[in-house]
């Protein structure tokens, strides 16, 4: 790393690049893959409270729409944590955001705009506690989609004692008034990050959530269009940042 680009780095954000030099991602598109995230979504989950009698549960039909994308996270080759990102425009409305809130997203498709949906986001709680950037390196998903799929908007269905987080990370705007769900047993939030406002800024704040094209291409882009789609996934925030100086 160059001086120049060393100096754009908090001491918050270097202690989390270097965690990210440890991390690999994963897609997840197979069953048994599949049986670790719902693992990992028990065990998260169960710690909130939020984990169903049902464990099938925590695998749902979202998993398996055409523009869903669903992403290990592996630490020393274990699975630490996964997130679901939807790529949701008017053709493909597939998403929590749009069943949550139909009468908002629908006319915001409808107008032509383009949104990542992350959810299901779960991490290890043993992990967690010993590597806090953990959930950092998660949502990376979210900008590294955000920013592959050109969307203009970013978004975040959350509990209220999230939002500051997401307010603080993403400067996430709330888009309607708090609802309640019965199946929550709380409020829930729809909030909105702009893109075009917003991924610069959070890559200058935060350069660890930053890619390259490349990266980006081998989360996101069709099977098809990868001649040897890899196993795991490199992080590239570093080279990215250094691109940047």
């Amino acid at each position: 790393m160059t001086n120049a680009s060393q100096a754009k780095v908090s001491g918050f954000s270097a202690g989390v690049m270097r965690f990210l030099e440890n991390i690999e991602y994963r897609r997840v598109d197979n069953a048994d893959d599949l049986e670790d995230v719902a693992r990992i979504r028990y065990k998260a989950f169960t710690m909130v409270g939020l984990a169903p009698q049902n464990g099938s549960l925590l695998i749902d039909d979202l998993d398996f729409k055409p523009n869903a994308h669903v992403m290990g996270i592996f630490f020393d080759e274990q699975l630490v944590s996964t997130i679901r990102v939807h790529h949701v425009t008017s053709a493909e409305r597939d998403s929590v955001a749009v069943s949550h809130f139909p009468d908002v997203m629908n006319p915001l498709l409808d107008a032509g705009q383009t949104f990542i949906d992350p959810v299901r986001f779960a991490a290890d709680p043993d992990i967690m506690r010993e590597y806090p950037a953990l959930p950092y390196l998660t949502l990376r998903v979210a900008t590294m989609a955000t920013d592959y799929f050109k969307t203009d908007y970013c978004l975040s269905v959350i509990k209220p004692n999230h939002r500051a987080f997401y307010k603080r990370i993403f400067n996430s705007h709330p888009l309607v008034e708090p609802r309640y769900f019965e199946k929550y047993d709380s409020n829930i939030e729809l909030h909105a990050s702009n893109a075009h406002v917003e991924l610069q800024k959070i890559y200058d704040r935060f350069p660890f959530f930053n890619s390259q094209l490349c990266e980006r291409r081998l989360m996101f882009a069709p099977r098809q269009e990868l001649l040897m789609p890899p196993l795991t996934i490199r992080p590239t925030a570093r080279y990215a940042l250094q691109q940047a100086s």
